[in-house]
């Protein structure tokens, strides 16, 4: 036979009962934390790249 469903298994999804806006509300500030860090990441970079003569 050579129907994929018989080589390849399929994965059990984990049901969870947490509410959908509940996690994109915690999804979405975890997001703009991570973001904001990124920003000063950035900025951080082009300080130093810039104190060594390649500042853009």
């Amino acid at each position: 036979m050579l129907t994929p469903g018989r080589y390849v298994g399929s994965e059990e999804v984990e049901d969870n009962d947490e509410d959908f806006a509940t996690k994109m509300q915690q999804l979405t500030e975890k997001l703009g934390e991570q973001m904001a860090k990124g920003a000063e990441l950035d900025q951080l970079i082009r300080q130093k790249l810039g104190g060594l003569g390649y500042g853009f």
